[in-house]
């Protein structure tokens, strides 16, 4: 009986955990913890506690970062430890040598670090097939010699040719040489829209490196970076189409965390966008333990987080204590929500954004329109043939948007520009289109008009643009009031065989989210192609679309919200995906153009979501 008992223990600790069935996960270890698990006695218990929240399937291993690399024998000894255990392993590289001082990268016009930099990429392939760097692949230093290096170019141009020469020269080519079997993927942080400035290059790497990998990291929208939740999503799907099927993952922190639900919402954000892998930063992070402050008060009222939800069965084991909760519980109940929902989903759907290589312009508009109701997917293309494509001021660095948008409307196929868009192309073309002019006058706004007679209030006034036009050339389709003046929030004008449509943006984008729910939904009618799920609710609900007839609304609300969702004519239900509950819809005509669809309504709690398959 004894020999039974110790035969089924080490079978126990040999065979891993059943995975999630939809997605993997990881865990990515720093070099200092890494370093650490040399000890086995410190290690083991520390993991055993993840491995009973969460299903692992692999550990990177970070060989280096701040200039501390971990020795041979403890690598060895920790490779052997998770091997045991059916865990994978990967190494991991963080190119800085001081992070906590600002960011300090390596310097790689100097000779000593990019020795450094080829010896530890060499360290590192020998002793794994698959090795990520983290998003510290950029450089900050203006130090005498690379302002020397620099010579005329400008920063940006200076740093996008020099780390392309980095990755090909000193990352790759010694990794390749020392393991031919090596996959080297460059992990890109949440801060896209300014990559260019410290020389992460989307047009060159993506095609240099076996994968990529996506920072998801959105966190509070109040912290200092004022990055929206829709970006967890939408920027998982940009670094898709920058390198079809060669995104390989989210990655995901708990830096600047108020709510545990916003954690959560990172997580289920980027599993929504199809990332084949969720990485949990950090090995460290994941032991933090749960604080009662990260509760919020929705938390409890049927938010998709329920906090009381996830501690009673932690409590209800004997021995276990409120302190003893870690971040790897909510990790763990998050995969366990979502993994049956992302089996039912398709490929992501969404309304194209043209965003040329190395462009800056309304930083990182695609995602508050995501938070209006509008999917939308960056894509480094300019599309020709999808029913609508979103133009924001990045459209101003193709050199031939003008021709190109005109091309598309001869093609018969809109176009939506927004009011900063207009404001570059004014005196470059657009003028052949039609006139508009982006004038320097601000319109302190509180009103709003959807057609001849229907006037909506919001409770503070907001500040836009006054965009000036030729009567009948072209027309207002909203308008926002100053008084007595009207003044064009969405305005199209007819060319050739479509409609080009301008959306003037807030001086403030957060505005958007306080537009009238009519204003709003005038806005969703004319963007969104009909084969398109729209949702009618107040901004800060978004949807999330898929080719096999399955959708997610998701409210990021902090107040329940009443919302209708319209669907393509034909579809007569929806089914919850998640609880099987069948909603029947109705009937109707679109106000603004005559298409017939069907209305379903649907209570949205705070800081939830809801997913179905239409019928």
């Amino acid at each position: 009986m004894l020999r039974k008992t110790l035969c089924l223990i080490l079978v126990l600790v040999a065979v891993p955990l059943l995975a999630y069935e939809n997605f993997n996960t990881a865990i990515y270890s720093r070099v200092y913890e890494t370093i650490k698990m040399g000890d086995l006695d410190w290690l083991e218990p520390r993991f055993d506690v993840m491995q009973e929240h969460i299903e692992v399937d692999k550990v990177y291993l970070e060989t280096h970062r701040d200039m501390v690399v971990v020795d041979q024998e403890t690598l060895d000894r920790v490779k052997q430890f998770f091997h045991d255990r059916g865990v994978k392993t990967s190494g991991g590289i963080t190119i800085t040598v001081d992070e906590g001082n600002r960011f300090e990268t390596y310097c790689y016009t100097n000779p000593e670090h990019r020795k450094k930099l080829k010896e530890v990429i060499e360290f590192t392939a020998r002793n794994f097939d698959e090795v990520i760097l983290d998003d510290f692949f950029f450089t900050n230093c203006k130090c005498e010699s690379c302002i020397k290096a620099k010579g005329d170019r400008s920063w940006p141009e200076f740093r996008l040719q020099l780390l392309t020469e980095v990755a090909r020269d000193l990352i790759l080519k010694p990794a390749r040489k020392v393991n031919p079997d090596v996959s080297v993927i460059v992990k890109y942080p949440n801060w896209y829209e300014h990559f260019q400035g410290c020389g992460f290059n989307l047009e060159t790497q993506p095609a240099l490196f076996d994968g990529l990998y996506t920072g998801t990291e959105t966190r509070d929208p109040g912290s200092h970076q004022h990055l929206q939740p829709y970006q967890g999503y939408q920027i998982v799907r940009y670094f898709e189409n920058l390198k079809p099927d060669g995104n390989l993952g989210g990655w995901v922190d708990t830096g600047g965390l108020r709510f545990l639900d916003r954690y959560a919402e990172q997580l289920w954000l980027t599993l929504f966008a199809k990332a084949p892998e969720q990485t949990l930063f950090d090995f460290r992070q994941l032991q933090y333990p749960i604080r009662r402050e990260w509760r919020a008060d929705w938390q409890g009222s049927g938010s998709s987080f329920d906090f009381d939800e996830m501690m009673a069965p932690f409590l209800a084991k004997e021995g276990n204590r409120f302190e003893d909760a870690t971040v790897a519980l909510a990790a763990g109940y998050t995969f366990e929500k979502i993994d049956p929902i992302i089996g039912e989903l398709g490929t992501p759907v969404a309304v194209p954004s043209y965003k040329p290589f190395h462009s800056t312009g309304e930083d990182f508009l695609q995602n508050y329109l995501g938070m209006i109701g509008i999917p939308v997917h960056l894509v480094p293309e300019f599309p020709m043939d999808s029913d609508m494509l979103i133009l924001t001021e990045t459209a101003k660095h193709d050199p031939n948007i003008v021709e190109k948008m005109k091309a598309r409307l001869i093609n018969g196929k809109d176009i939506v520009i927004t009011s900063g868009l207009v404001n570059a192309l004014q005196d470059n073309g657009l003028e052949d289109i039609v006139e508009l002019r982006y004038t320097p006058r601000k319109a302190l706004v509180d009103q709003f008009r959807a057609g001849w007679r229907s006037m909506y209030s919001i409770d503070e006034s907001m500040l836009i643009p006054q965009i000036a036009y030729l009567t009948n050339d072209s027309w207002e389709e909203i308008s926002a009031m100053d008084g007595t003046n009207g003044w064009p929030l969405l305005h199209s004008a007819e060319y050739g065989n479509a409609v080009l449509y301008v959306l003037t943006i807030p001086e403030s984008f957060i505005d958007l989210y306080r537009l009238p729910v009519p204003v709003l939904d005038g806005i969703r009618q004319t963007v969104l192609p009909d084969e398109f799920v729209r949702v009618s609710a107040p901004g800060k609900v978004s949807v999330f679309q898929y080719d096999n007839d399955t959708f997610i609304v998701e409210s990021f609300c902090d107040e329940p919200v009443l919302t209708s969702l319209f669907t393509p004519d034909g579809v007569s239900q929806l089914i919850d995906i998640e609880t099987g509950r069948v909603l029947d819809g109705e009937s109707v005509t679109r106000r603004f153009r005559q298409v017939t669809e069907n209305r379903f309504q649907t209570r949205l709690n705070a800081h939830s979501f809801k997913a179905f398959k239409m019928k």
